[in-house]
Parts: structure tokens; sequence; C-alpha cells
């Protein structure tokens, strides 16, 4: 009776134990942030427990990590006198710490995201005020090389007080990472480029280098569908969704979709945008006026979306959000109220129930999990 006694909650234990993924958080510091922080979240339960943060680093507001889950790479978003950064730590999964590697100049100002391939051996960074990229070479320790490629975008779009110049605002490779798509608010222009990962230059501009989308539009962030056939692309000056039918690092246009109500007037701020880890489903952030994540069903034959819904984020200037892997919630950072809001996702229909749990955190920018 004591070894089944035993037994039971060795299982309970276990099962408890896989159901935590690690919850990291990128802020803006100089209002209270410590920079980047790390906490434990419960798949089931949808509750988030604080266990370390890092100390010094200068806004670290965009975060990714590695496929391995031993190292983690952020920005240090900052310019002119303080040139933007891109930052590698080591992860210690056990501890929940993150250890300080090295740092390099991202190559322009105000780098605002940052990318990693699955075989951890490179890294692109977009410096949005700088209206360029770079891609960085790893070391076997995680550490970063200094840039093996830059690439600066030229241009100007239509609204003069946004996209005076290009602005670069995410590098995102393609679910084979043959290549790197480059959406750039400034010019309106999703660029392409071909990526080949054992080229001492692994950048060169693809068989068709750009994808134009609507003047004044400013695209923003981009991601694929699981089943790796249709793309999908938030425009934060027209709080619009374009979706695109994806075929070898060729983009189609299908649909373009408005983030809010047919009856909201005001002026967009949309941010970004994931899909449930099923496809079913697709969010977009909206900040300024709406303060919402609008919801949309995704047909899996043509990728085409249908609206069902806005859900406020119970908070101030929604940025980055993030589901976890179980699909079973949604987390926003909302940046100006400082609160991490946490949402009970329904998988059947896609809508979300706030659970009543919160972090708070001065600035939360970027939420990113590891399994």
């Amino acid at each position: 009776m004591k070894n089944r006694l035993l037994f039971a909650l060795l299982f309970v234990s276990m099962y408890g134990f896989c159901q935590d993924v690690h919850l990291f958080i990128g802020t803006y510091t100089g209002t209270g942030s410590k920079g980047i922080y790390v906490y434990r979240f419960n798949t089931s339960t949808g509750k988030a427990t604080w266990v370390s943060n890092t100390d010094s680093l200068v806004n670290p507001s965009f975060l990714s990590t590695s496929a391995n889950g031993k190292f983690l790479y952020s920005v240090s978003e900052s310019g002119g006198k303080f040139p933007g950064k891109i930052n590698a730590f080591s992860f210690d999964k056990k501890k929940g710490q993150l250890t300080f590697i090295n740092a390099q100049t991202s190559g322009g100002d105000n780098p605002c995201y940052v990318s990693i391939t699955k075989d951890g051996k490179w890294v692109a960074v977009g410096n949005y005020s700088g209206g360029n990229l770079s891609v960085f070479k790893t070391n076997t320790n995680g550490s970063l090389k200094p840039s093996a490629q830059f690439i600066q975008h030229r241009g100007i779009g239509p609204n003069t007080g946004r996209q005076e110049q290009a602005h670069v605002h995410s590098t995102v490779f393609s679910p084979d990472e043959k290549y790197l798509f480059v959406p750039d608010l400034g010019i309106d222009k999703v660029m392409v480029y071909k990526f080949n990962g054992s080229s001492n230059l692994p950048l060169e501009p693809a068989t068709v280098p750009y994808v134009e989308t609507q003047p004044g539009s400013g695209p923003r962030h981009f991601t694929f569908h699981p089943n790796k056939r249709f793309a999908y692309l938030i425009q934060e000056l027209t709080g619009q969704v374009e979706v695109f039918k994806y075929d070898k690092g060729s983009l189609t246009s299908v649909q373009l979709i408005a983030t809010h109500g047919i009856d909201f007037k005001g002026q967009p701020g949309s941010a970004d945008i994931h899909l449930s880890p099923d496809g079913k489903f697709l969010y977009a952030s909206n900040r300024g006026e709406e303060n919402n994540i609008a919801i949309f069903a995704v047909n899996q034959s043509t990728g085409m979306l249908e609206a069902k819904g806005y859900q406020s984020t119970l908070g101030r200037k929604p940025r980055n959000f993030c589901i976890d892997p179980t699909g079973n919630f949604l987390l926003v950072a909302n940046q100006d109220s400082g609160n991490i809001v946490i949402f009970k996702r329904d998988q059947e229909t896609g809508m979300l129930s706030p659970t009543g749990e919160e972090i708070k955190i001065p600035k939360p920018v970027c939420l990113q999990m590891m399994k």
C-alpha cells in the first residue's frame, strides 16, 4: 500500500513538473524594471511564479530562445551615444537563471527584434531606427561573433510622421530556414532574402526580393501557419492583417482584413500576431484607443480569416503576447499599465476569458516561453 501511495505521489509530482514551462519577459528599463524576468508558468492552472531576473541590462525589449533551451538572446533597444546591442545568455533550466555571456553591437539604432535558427548557429536582428538588419554567427558556447553581414534598407512611405525612412520591424526565418522575411514599416515592403547557413555571407536577395503592401500600411510582425502553406502579416499603421499563400519563398496575397470592428474610427496601432498551436485561430494585438486582442478563425483550406471577436487586454498598450505550448492560455504584456494578463483560451471557439491571474512588472514588452 505504501509503495502504491509513493508511486502515485511521484506520478502526480512528475506530471505537475511537466506542466511547467519557463516564461521570459523582456522590458524597458529606467522606470523600475530590472531587465529580463524569468517565471515558471503552469500550463494547467495558468499560474506564474517568479524565479529570477537580470539586474543590469538596458531595454531588453525583445527576446528569442534557442531550440535546445540552453541560450537566450535579447536586444538592448538603444541608440545614438549608446549603440544598440544584441546580448547572449546561457540558461540553467534547473535553477531558472540566466547568465550573461557576451554582447555585440547590433549595427543600427534601436534593435527591436531578434530570431535564431533551429540549430542555434545564426541570430538575426532588426534595427528599427537604423532601418537595417544584421546576422551573427554563434560559437558553441552560445556567445556571439561580430556581425557577419549587414544590410541597409532605403526608402520612405506616405505617412510622413512614421515613414520618413526605412524601419525594419522583424526578422523571421521561414519554416525550412531557407529564407528570411523582413517586414519594413517605413517602406511598406516585406523584404525576402535567401538564407544559406553554410556561407560566411548567408543572405542574398530572393528571386522575388520583396512584396509590397498597401501604401501607408506599415508592415510590422510576420508569422507562418503550422501547415507551412500560409503566412500572416500585421500592419501597424492601418490596423490590418494580410494573408498570404506561401510556397518556397514566394508570397501571394489572398486577403486583407481589419483588426478592429467596423464601428472603430480611431487611429489603429496594431502590434503583434500569433496563431494557436493547432493553427485554427489567429490573434492580433491592438494598442492606441483599442487595447484589445482581435480573434480570428482560420480557414484550414484557404488560410483566410474570419473575425470572431475582441477581448480587452485589461491594461494599456498591449505589445507582444504569447500562447502557451498547450494552447490553454494566452498572456498579454500591457506596456503602459505594467501588467501581464493571463487569459484562458477556449480551444474550440478561440475566445478568451480572464483568469484573474496577472503579473505586475514595469514596462513589459516581450513574452517568450520555453518548454
